[in-house]
């Protein structure tokens, strides 16, 4: 592992079965605002309503066995990385394109895209993308529309900035929730 690159062992030591793992990156987004913004995702009955979170690489299926040198590389591409300040203001849409309504990124903008064009270079992590990269906060995704106007108007003065030290690498089975498996620690 790279120097300063600390990672927290958040698996429980199991490790992952099968010939392939669905893996995802984020930031999370700490509390107080990371409940806030995961009831009110819940309250538009978004059936998706994981916790609060800006993705740095959406659902990926990887080989199992890749999974360690993949673990290697994100520890690389967090030392390389510095910490930095994450401000989270106001909302946006995706609409008509998508049904989605989110919480923006004010500042830390190039910051997470430069994390995830890096995490993206790691080998073995090919994933198509429909869309380019634009670092959000989901808050409601394919609900009824008025559920989307709701979220939109009801976090139009949110704002919340904290310091962003680490990104976190989720895994899914396939059988039960996302679970953290991993942190990395950002610039050592």
């Amino acid at each position: 592992m790279a120097e300063g690159a600390a990672r927290v062992d958040r698996s429980g030591g199991v490790p992952p079965t099968g010939d392939t793992i669905q893996i995802g990156i984020a930031v999370d987004i700490p509390e107080p605002w990371g409940a806030q913004l995961t009831r009110r995702r819940v309250e538009a009955g978004d059936p998706l309503a994981v916790p609060a979170h800006v993705t740095l690489l959406g659902p990926t299926e990887i080989p199992t066995a890749n999974l360690p040198a993949v673990e290697r590389h994100l520890a690389g591409v967090a030392a390389a990385h510095l910490p930095f300040t994450l401000h989270l203001r106001g909302t946006g849409t995706f609409r008509p394109v998508t049904q989605v309504v989110f919480v923006a990124v004010a500042a830390g903008i190039s910051e997470c895209e430069l994390l995830a064009s890096a995490i993206a270079a790691t080998p073995g992590l090919h994933r198509q993308t429909r869309f380019p990269y634009h670092p959000h906060v989901t808050v409601a995704q394919d609900v009824a529309p008025e559920a989307l106007d709701k979220a939109y108007e009801d976090l139009a003065d949110f704002s919340a900035m904290f310091e962003v030290d680490a990104f976190t690498l989720f895994s899914h089975s396939g059988q039960a929730r996302w679970q953290p498996r991993r942190d990395f620690r950002l610039g050592g």
